[in-house]
């Protein structure tokens, strides 16, 4: 063998061994859900936004190189109750018809032990952006799942001001739930 030929061969193999590892990209799949949960006198209430979507790059592995994006149409947000979600798309709390979407992005991510997660990132509501943190579960496969939850503070963004702004009709805390099934982004 040549002289350069050993040590092409070796530092080849290097460049190759030391390439970044890059996470698995994945888009949402059909079975996945996005809620929000509190308390309006009392009284609990739950509420969805269907048709909000999802973009994840994950490696468990390699978490420096993950990256989760969450579209959410705010018009879309629905409670079950025609009198609550008028109201929770107008002007007082979503406004919707100015700020037709919000949106959930997160760069940073950490291993909590025990197959759980957090996911540092910023959600951008009604024109505000604040960090959120959302712990999640990540169950491997085919069809991979994330299931998550956070909190946010309804008043930080904005959400229900006026005469809603009075936190013992709604508290400040809000519940935020997901379940996203995911497929191999195409």
């Amino acid at each position: 063998m040549p002289h350069e030929s050993r040590l092409i061969v070796p530092a080849l193999l290097s460049v190759l061994l030391s390439a970044p590892v890059f996470a698995a990209d994945y888009a949402q799949a059909p079975g996945s859900s996005l809620a929000f949960a509190g308390r309006y006198q009392g009284e609990v209430f739950i509420g969805k936004f269907p048709g909000f979507n999802t973009r994840f790059s994950f490696d468990p592995k390699q978490l420096a190189g993950s990256k989760l994006e969450v579209a959410i149409p705010l018009a879309t947000a629905s409670t079950g109750n025609a009198d609550y979600d008028g109201e929770l798309r107008g002007n007082a709390f979503f406004n919707s018809a100015a700020f037709p979407h919000a949106k959930y992005v997160a760069t940073k991510f950490r291993a909590l032990g025990g197959g759980r997660y957090a996911a540092d990132g910023t959600l951008s509501l009604r024109g505000v952006n604040k960090p959120v943190t959302l712990e999640f579960t990540w169950t491997p496969g085919a069809k991979p799942v994330l299931s998550g939850k956070a909190t946010v503070k309804r008043l930080d963004f904005g959400v229900g001001g006026g005469d809603w702004a009075d936190t013992t009709l709604i508290p400040d805390a809000i519940a935020i739930s997901t379940k996203v099934v995911f497929a191999p982004a195409k």
